[in-house]
């Protein structure tokens, strides 16, 4: 099939949630507290459209450099190149 190689191609198990896990997201997840220098672990929620980093940062862990109203910097380890 030609045209496969967009966006979010070969993501259909990774960004479904899991076994009895679907309907609404918990407020818990949005009134979390984070300062600089936190370790997360990037996790997309596939509901959520707005903000949706690239398939390449599922799993990745990070470290909060920024922290702002509507996001949160984080900064990965990612090689570039060879």
């Amino acid at each position: 099939m030609p045209g496969t190689s967009g966006l979010r191609s070969g993501t259909r198990h990774m960004f479904a949630r899991g076994f009895r896990n679907h309907g609404l997201i918990p407020l818990t997840v949005y009134l979390r507290n984070y300062k600089v220098g936190d370790y997360v672990d990037i996790k997309v929620h596939g509901a959520v459209h707005k903000g949706m980093p690239h398939k390449w940062y599922q799993g990745k862990t990070g470290v909060i450099w920024n922290v702002t109203k509507r996001a949160l910097g984080v900064e990965i380890n990612k090689r570039v190149g060879n």
